[in-house]
């Protein structure tokens, strides 16, 4: 099927470069979200305002769990943040082999710089998986896509359970999503095989589309893209991309693929974009030049998704004036066989971007 998703994408003033059936809504809200706001409180008596945020105020106090409030005046931002928050890390040794035997008291973990308390420690080979399997048809990557594919079979082979969920997307000026979620082998073989070539590469159009997917799924999530590196005529940027594969709690995993080792006939700024974004979800990227290397990927990344470990805390600060929270993880008291390497995605977004 065609993803079509005349509410998902973003408005831009860019001009496409090539035509795609990714339509983005008619204006965006972060365009005119001042003259909102301002129509907003215009309408508003200050008694109004005043009723308006102690009733916001209360609700929180007594529900905690509520989630996010905010109260937003023309100068600044009050936002109440008392969810759960879940952080998914990998650690691997020095040898890049994941590390499974670690316990609670081996982890510290921050967010803005201070300490919290893990409310939740588990190891997550047990939890669901949902992944979403992107895999560039654009002309720049035709010679080398029949061993993509062939490796990317093998990868859904390995990985898969019955709780499991994979969906097949492919990407070249348009995104299609060829295989919904399912852990039927039959029909991701299926999907796999089937698509063709396009001019183009809409590389973030299908970052943004599959994080959304991925956001209405329980348990973890990863995205794995197969591409060359670059973009080309996506609606969608950069920024946006990774906000909404951060919303969506995505870890994204890259294989690179690099027909020429030679940096004048390859993408680097797009090879940096997507190292950029592995590593702010707290995922890896990996370099494949033939089908050794992209078996090889494909193995560590399952292995990685067989060791990860789900640490959750609840906030100490529950006021802010920023939507963005750091979270870092650290080893405390590491057993011995380092250094060890911990990653985990940047932070989480205290509210929902306007797309």
């Amino acid at each position: 099927m065609n993803i079509r998703p005349m509410k998902k994408l973003p408005a831009t003033n860019r001009e496409p470069r090539a035509k795609a059936r990714i339509v983005p809504r008619g204006l965006s809200l972060r365009n005119s979200s001042l003259e909102a706001l301002s129509c907003k409180l215009q309408a508003l008596s200050s008694k109004a305002l005043k009723q308006r945020f102690a009733a916001c105020f209360l609700v929180c106090v007594l529900f905690p769990g509520f989630g996010i409030a905010s109260f937003a005046q023309s100068s600044e931002t009050l936002k109440v943040d008392v969810k759960l928050v879940n952080v998914f890390v990998t650690v691997t040794d020095s040898h890049g082999a994941p590390v499974a035997s670690l316990q609670k008291e081996n982890f510290q973990l921050q967010e803005n710089g201070k300490d919290q308390k893990i409310a939740v420690f588990d190891r997550e080979s047990a939890l669901p998986l949902s992944i979403v399997l992107a895999i560039d048809t654009s002309l720049s990557t035709r010679k080398d896509l029949p061993l993509e594919l062939a490796s990317a079979r093998k990868f859904s082979h390995t990985i898969l359970r019955p709780q499991d969920g994979l969906a097949v997307y492919k990407f070249s000026e348009e995104v299609d999503q060829v295989v919904p979620f399912t852990s039927d082998l039959k029909k991701i073989d299926a999907g796999i095989e089937r698509g063709r070539n396009g001019a183009a590469t809409a590389l973030y159009d299908a970052i943004f589309l599959g994080s959304q997917a991925l956001s209405r799924r329980q348990g973890r999530k990863v995205m794995v893209v197969i591409t060359d590196g670059g973009d080309t005529v996506s609606q969608v940027n950069y920024k946006e991309a990774l906000r909404a594969a951060q919303e969506a709690e995505a870890i994204i995993y890259s294989i690179i693929i690099v027909p020429i080792e030679a940096s004048a006939g390859r993408d680097t700024g797009g090879e940096h974009a997507l190292i950029t974004i592995s590593g702010d979800t707290g995922g890896k990227y990996h370099y494949a030049t033939s089908l050794p290397q992209l078996d090889d990927a494909f193995r560590k990344i399952s292995d990685e998704l067989r060791t990860q470990y789900l640490l959750a805390y609840y906030p100490s600060d529950r006021f802010s004036d920023s939507d963005f929270r750091r979270v870092q993880v650290n080893l405390a008291n590491p057993p011995a066989g380092g250094p060890f390497q911990v990653r985990n995605r940047a932070g989480y977004y205290t509210t929902k971007g306007s797309f």
